[in-house]
């Protein structure tokens, strides 16, 4: 194999690294063809589809996919509770609860005509209603430079929205990188630009043709948001114990919230963000274990005080045995409190400090068909829990069960439905905001 040819195997095996593959996990995964994995340099195949063949591909090749829903959310599609006059009224709910596709969209995050302070998802604009949606139009650009170890990335999305404000259709630079790999013989990657989170380890589901299920869990607005800056990538691989570990490092604007919350396309402080994972995997041939630590901290990035920090840590854990998958991850996120706050929501008056804890596990079983064009079958459950609290109000607890089967037919069509039961433990109001959702995934 020429130098040039190594360069661009070993890129693209960093690039197909942000989930379990059929290859590290013995057979197909629910998620996944079978690539070979290389540990959370958060470019996945959803990313970067296809390998190079014995006669190679087009340097520019683009795919993408169209995720389209239906979902019934209960009551008015929101959490919050009728008579309930506390302010700011998102600070004494989970207005992300109620969500509807792999976005992480609500089906209305509508408080009527109570004050909010800037805790606030995106939303899909439906409320209590049914609706067919069109959750995500996504484009993936993927260029490969010949002869050179480097990889240009770029990945559009358009977002049509409806809401009670009319519409809200957006089109959103989600990713837009490059890397290089400098070495022949070594698994390091150098990427600039806008690119995906290096916390833990749901941001390997982000997309909707990639991820087990529909919807994220309770964590995902504070791990997976897209970051601006630059990150390097290095795993070593200990053949000898069939093991590896990985360390990814990043120096970003925002750090990894979700748009909505702190924007990662400006800096408001002057001060990057520094967030790191200490990975360690174990590949047998039957039993694949694979750990992690995550650490961030910086300047929240919703405000311009750069003594206003924000630190979050978390650990992670998959197990894959025998089309049997188990994902988990631990989170704790505190933020100072800051000045007047700027989102994607809009602007407001204060940060307030904010302090949360919790978990989520997911366990999924795959059975492999041969039926026709139903390729397989997978059921899957998780369960959250996430308990939060801004000084000088009441802590909140709440948790979700969530459920759903995926049908993977063919190479290009996936059929999801999923059932999420959100419930209000301590210090918030009960309310009906259980969902009922699916998704139908066309790849390309």
């Amino acid at each position: 194999m020429s130098r040039s040819n190594r360069h661009l195997t070993l890129c693209f095996l960093m690039a197909t690294s942000a989930a379990p593959s059929a290859v590290a996990f013995g057979h197909s995964e629910p998620n996944l063809v079978a690539i070979d994995e290389v540990e959370a340099d958060n470019d996945s195949r959803g990313y970067t589809p296809g390998v190079d063949g014995p006669g190679g591909q087009a340097p520019l090749q683009i795919h993408g996919y169209v995720d389209v829903g239906y979902a019934h959310a209960q009551g008015n599609g929101t959490s919050f509770a009728a008579g309930d006059t506390r302010l700011p009224a998102d600070y004494g709910v989970d207005t992300f609860a109620p969500a509807v596709n792999s976005r992480g969209d609500v089906a209305s995050a509508d408080s009527g005509s109570l004050f909010t302070n800037g805790f606030l998802p995106r939303s899909a604009g439906i409320g209590g209603r049914a609706s067919f949606l069109v959750n995500t139009v996504n484009f993936d650009f993927k260029y490969t430079a010949p002869g050179a170890p480097v990889m240009v990335f770029t990945r559009l999305q358009l977002l049509p929205r409806f809401t009670g404000a009319g519409d809200e259709t957006r089109a959103l630079l989600e990713q837009a990188f490059g890397r290089i790999i400098p070495f022949d013989s070594q698994e390091l990657a150098i990427s600039v630009g806008k690119f995906d989170s290096v916390f833990g380890i749901e941001y390997l589901e982000n997309q909707a043709n990639i991820r087990t299920g529909i919807t994220p869990s309770l964590w995902a607005r504070y791990t997976t948001g897209p970051s601006m800056g630059a990150k390097v990538f290095y795993r070593q691989q200990i053949a000898p114990l069939w093991s590896a570990v990985s360390l990814n490092v990043a120096a970003t604007n925002h750090g990894n919230f979700v748009e909505a919350l702190q924007s990662p396309d400006a800096s408001l402080t002057g001060r990057p963000v520094l967030s790191a994972r200490l990975g360690y995997e174990l590949n047998l041939p039957v039993l694949q274990i694979k750990a992690g630590g995550s650490i961030l901290g910086g300047p929240r990035n919703d405000q311009n005080q750069a003594d206003s920090r924000q630190r979050i840590v978390g650990v992670d854990l998959r197990v894959a045995l025998l089309g049997l998958y188990f994902t988990g991850e631990y989170v704790r996120v505190n933020e100072d409190e800051g000045g007047p706050k700027t989102t994607g929501a809009g602007n407001f008056p204060v940060s307030s400090g904010f302090r949360a804890n919790g978990f989520y596990g997911q366990l999924a079983y795959t059975v492999e068909l041969d039926l026709g064009p139903l390729r397989r079958v997978t059921a899957y459950g998780r369960y959250e829990r996430r308990h939060a609290a801004f000084p000088g109000f009441t802590p909140i607890t709440v948790d979700r069960i969530t459920g759903g089967v995926r049908a993977d037919l063919w190479d290009v069509l996936i059929l999801k439905g999923e059932y999420l039961r959100n419930r209000e433990r301590e210090g918030a109001p009960n309310v009906s905001n259980d969902v009922m959702t699916t998704s139908l995934v066309y790849t390309w």
